[in-house]
């Protein structure tokens, strides 16, 4: 069997970086090497030298490199999630099930985050769920059971089983093309019609679109008469199709209904 030999080459010193704790670290892009400790990240270049610092909003007992480059700090109930500058990009909490995070496992898909109080490994999605930032979850149920759920984090339309087992989605982020959803998170809300198609409503500014079962934008249903600073605006559909719209501003409910073609008369 062939011998392995390591030998010290240099220490690292985080005096007077870090007052009580130097709890964990990271290597990542560049083999740039980052620190938690007490209330800090420190980041240090290949050959030792002091980078950048900054502060977080609890001890930091472990830290792991996203592969887009977040860096990630696990904390008491919590991890917190910045850019590798040090911005604060999003923190995510489960107090139900989360303790002392002291170890994070990242891959393309996955989260694991060690819990030494449970004495678990708990497993998220990368999102920890569902990103809401309008502070409203909505969802609808089909006929054949498949559950939609509006994502505006991710600017888009997502269908699971009842088991939770995931069945696709449709969306994307786009400012321009009306088939996209804009802003920081759209859609807001949605409901089927009788045909099984998609409505939906948006934020900033308001309106209302109707997507087909594969995603195909089919009609811009309205684009004004809300006003502009409603959000999270409701939608129902009745049996003849009619489509309700509940603006909470103004508390008037919209309503859009179908017209009839040439083959249907």
């Amino acid at each position: 069997m062939s011998s392995v030999e390591y030998r010290r080459s240099e220490n690292i010193s985080g005096s007077g970086r870090f007052n009580e704790q130097l709890r964990g670290i990271a290597v990542g892009p560049g083999d740039r090497l980052f620190a938690v400790g007490d209330s800090r990240v420190v980041v240090f270049d290949s050959a030792g030298g002091l980078l950048r610092e900054w502060s977080t909003s609890l001890p930091g007992y472990c830290v792991a490199l996203g592969p887009d480059g977040r860096v990630w700090v696990g904390q008491f109930e919590q991890v917190e999630i910045f850019d590798e500058q040090g911005k604060l990009l999003d923190t995510f909490k489960d107090p139900e099930r989360l303790g002392l995070v002291t170890a994070i496992g990242l891959n393309a898909e996955s989260v694991f985050l060690a819990d030494a109080t449970s004495r678990w490994i708990h497993h998220y999605d990368r999102k920890g769920g569902f990103h809401i930032p309008n502070g409203a979850v909505d969802f609808v149920i089909g006929d054949d059971g498949v559950l939609h759920v509006a994502n505006p984090g991710m600017h888009r339309v997502e269908r699971y089983k009842p088991d939770g087992e995931y069945l696709g989605y449709f969306g994307r982020f786009d400012g321009q093309d009306p088939a996209g959803f804009p802003g920081c998170c759209n859609p807001t809300n949605l409901a089927l019609d009788r045909k099984g198609r998609v409505v939906v409503t948006e934020k900033a500014s308001p309106r209302v679109k109707l997507y087909g079962q594969d995603g195909e934008l089919l009609q811009v249903l309205a684009t004004d008469g809300f006003d502009l600073k409603a959000k999270n605006m409701d939608l129902a559909v009745d049996s003849t199709g009619r489509i309700y719209v509940a603006d909470n501003v103004t508390f008037e409910i919209h309503v859009f209904a179908p017209v009839a073609t040439e083959g249907q008369r």
